[in-house]
């Protein structure tokens, strides 16, 4: 009944309008993050010019002055105080520009000073060049990354007098001014085009005394240089239009020595192309013609969504996510529930249960990835059911209907039968888990220090990691570096490279999933860190005091647990079949046999997808889920032809062990060492959420690496309540669960 959807004028708008959508968000996305890069790039490249030059001349006041009397004096200016203002707007100016403080303070000054050396000095294209890159950072101030930037909105508010004003004012001539300075500019280019083909042109506005710029000409013919001025001045395609100057531009430098600095004006056409021809343009005007006949190009209702069919998507987590971003456009009501209101990308959690990140650094706000598409809302709270026969989602006593139900639950930690373990070894699933892990080993330092007994120093500064997967392979090896590198000047009681890091694996071997030799590989990288690895060993017993491990007993007051992990109890609420871990059984489309209008993908899902094994528990694979199921919706709703069954590909496995080593297995290709380690991180990098996050763990990374400190050991948050610790007196029972 679905399909008649796909039949009207706004369908057939929408999948006119969805090539635009994705031009115009490139476009946003480019500006975002390529705009602010290159406002500082051209910053940092007028500074250094000119603090050279401020350099040199204070270096050498006595030629600097001579200069002034006889290379370039200025006949309205005394020359020692020409000499002197403008070595002090060299060297200030560019100090401030380079920072992006008082910018448009520091660029007016520099923009006057350029042009004085244009009439009093020689006439060169690079000084042209200067005065439009002035002129623009005097106009538009610069950019975000800047001091600026950072200081306005509490400049704004602050009680320095008339600072709200100026900043009011600045705003004025950035918003009034700048479409005005875009187009001439625009202008400049173009005459500077035709100028250098059409020499009559060329030699009349020579006459005339007008500077027109030799260097922005790419020796384009006539005919081209016209149409290509056209498009300037008329303001249109000018984005298009300043890439191709660019790369003629940088190409005919290379080719032609003879053009000198030429390339250096790509600068100034960059501009163009991030931020485009402005108010005063033909795009402009295109771009206002689209918005109102494609509202969706600005994520407002391109159609009503009365009556169109209604997905609920439960868990926004890789899978979750990737199914509602492939729906975002589609004709449908969609509803995004998860009890936390942020995406957690988990494969980094260790990072900050070792206090190597912080938690922001690795969540990003659902709501916000979403603000634009104007079919999906975002739900907090806590799914406690599903009525199939009703269609309706269960959120304590509120229900949400649905036609298309997909679950995207995730798992947690599994003890094996043993949830009486849990409060003596968290696991790491949540923000919270890795918190409170690195509460416990935070707090273990700190009382190892203020103990006086040494048994329990030892017993303090002990760590048990149960299970060798790559959760718990990563776990111990952060551990390890974190006591012997990161620490070793915080405490005067005891030196923590004492530590003892103890990897207990119930399987022959680390990282089972792996190839035997990464396997034996990362077993080598832990013990070089010192890390204990005790491979086919049973946990018996955890309590408060510590873990008996195949008979043996160990003083470790910090348990961490990473052996296991069940589903999300997604199966009771269909009431469909499900694996000893949990996973509900799903046919080829992921939809749960007997509810076809339900589909399960990620950790939840137990699909025999990868050439007849079940699908891994990864990132990629929940993500691949989350798109396909996209794919058989918009096949329900006749938006799409219908997809083959679902087939998961292998993009790799990868754990990492310190700060120098890891393993990565592609199947074709196995590597070790420092290259699988930055692969390993530009790959994990990638698929946070944000390009905050990317850039912070970036960086946070980066300082950590060089400096061996972290900068986010905190502890925070209540202790977890544990049963009453005279039962740990009690002696350890030594039948359990394998491990």
């Amino acid at each position: 009944m679905h399909s008649i959807f796909s039949t009207d004028a706004a369908a057939r708008g929408q999948w006119l309008a969805d090539p635009m959508s994705w031009c115009a968000e490139s476009i946003r996305i480019a500006e975002r993050l390529f705009g602010p890069l290159l406002d500082l790039a051209i910053r940092l490249w007028l500074a250094q010019a000119f603090f050279v030059s401020a350099i040199l001349k204070l270096a050498n006041w006595d030629t600097a002055l001579f200069l002034a009397v006889n290379e370039y004096p200025v006949s309205w200016m005394d020359p020692v105080t020409a000499a002197y203002l403008g070595a002090g707007i060299e060297f200030l100016g560019s100090v401030l520009l380079a920072a992006g403080l008082a910018t448009r303070f520091a660029a007016l000054p520099m923009l006057i000073l350029t042009i004085v050396i244009q009439l009093n000095y020689r006439e060169l294209d690079i000084h042209l060049l200067w005065i439009a890159l002035f002129a623009w950072y005097s106009v538009r101030g610069a950019g975000p990354i800047s001091l600026d930037r950072m200081l306005k909105r509490g400049l704004v508010d602050t009680a320095l007098p008339f600072a709200a004003a100026v900043v009011r004012a600045f705003d004025w001539i950035t918003r009034n001014l700048t479409p005005v300075l875009q187009l001439l500019l625009r202008i400049w280019i173009a005459v500077a085009l035709v100028a250098a083909v059409q020499s009559p042109m060329a030699s009349a506005i020579l006459e005339a005394g007008l500077w027109l710029p030799a260097g922005s000409a790419a020796q384009l013919s006539p005919a081209l240089a016209a149409l290509v001025a056209l498009l300037l001045v008329s303001g249109l395609a000018v984005r298009i239009v300043a890439l191709l100057m660019i790369v003629a531009t940088l190409t005919l430098s290379m080719v032609d020595p003879q053009l000198g600095p030429a390339w250096q004006w790509v600068f100034l056409y960059a501009l163009f192309a991030a931020y485009g021809a402005g108010p005063l343009s033909l795009d402009q005007v295109v771009e206002r013609i689209l918005r109102r006949t494609y509202p969706q190009l600005e994520g407002k209702p391109a159609f009503s969504l009365d009556g169109l069919p209604r997905l609920v998507i439960v868990g926004a987590g890789f899978g979750g996510l990737a199914c509602a971003h492939a729906l975002r456009r589609a004709r449908m009501q969609i509803t995004l529930i998860d009890r936390h209101n942020y995406h957690l990308f988990q494969p980094l959690l260790y990072q900050v249960a070792t206090a190597g990140l912080s938690p922001g650094d690795i969540a990003a706000p659902v709501r916000g990835l979403f603000r634009e598409f104007f079919n999906t809302r975002v739900l907090l709270g806590e799914v406690t059911g599903v009525d199939t026969g009703n269609k309706q989602v269960l959120l304590g006593k509120r229900r949400v209907s649905y036609d298309f139900l997909v679950l995207a639950t995730g798992a947690s930690h599994s003890y094996f039968g043993r949830d009486d373990w849990a409060p003596y070894a968290p696991g790491l699933k949540r923000i919270e888990d890795a918190t409170e892990m690195r509460r416990r080993m935070l707090t273990a330092f700190e009382k190892a220090e203020a103990t006086d007994e040494e048994a329990e120093r030892r017993a303090l500064l002990t760590f048990l990691i149960v299970g060798g997967g790559p959760t718990g392979v990563e776990l111990a090896g952060a551990i390890a570096e974190l006591a012997r590198f990161g620490m070793e000047k915080d405490f005067r009681r005891f030196d923590p490279a004492c530590t003892r890091v103890i990897l207990v694996q119930a399987a022959p071997r680390l990282l089972p999933t792996f190839p035997e030799p990464l396997s034996e590989n990362a077993k080598r990288s832990l013990e070089k860190l010192g890390v204990e690895v005790l491979l086919g060993s049973r946990v018996e017993q955890i309590d408060q005091l510590g873990v008996t491990v195949s008979g043996k007993r160990v003083a470790a007051r910090t348990v961490l647990w990473a052996a296991g992990v069940v589903a999300s109890p997604a199966a009771k609420w269909l009431g469909t079949q499900a694996d000893n871990a949990g996973r509900v059984k799903v046919g080829p489309d992921l939809s749960v046999p007997g509810l076809p209008e339900v589909f399960v993908v990620g950790d939840t899902a137990l699909s025999a997808a990868w050439n007849g094994e079940p699908v891994p528990g990864l990132a990629p694979a929940a993500k691949q889920g989350g798109a396909y199921v996209a794919q058989v919706i918009k096949a329900h709703i006749g938006e799409g032809g219908t997809p083959p069954p679902f087939r998961y590909r292998h993009l790799g496995s990868l754990a990492t062990i310190g700060r120098k080593s890891a393993v990565a297995d592609f199947g074709f290709v196995q590597l070790t060492g420092a290259l699988a380690w930055w692969l390993w991180g530009l790959v994990h990098v990638g698929f946070l959420v944000g390009a905050r996050n990317r850039v912070s763990v970036m960086f946070d990374w980066f300082w950590a690496y060089l400096t061996y400190r972290s900068g986010t050991r905190l502890i925070t948050g209540a202790p977890v309540p544990t049963p009453d610790s005279s039962r740990a007196d009690e002696r350890p029972k030594l039948e359990a669960a394998t491990v």
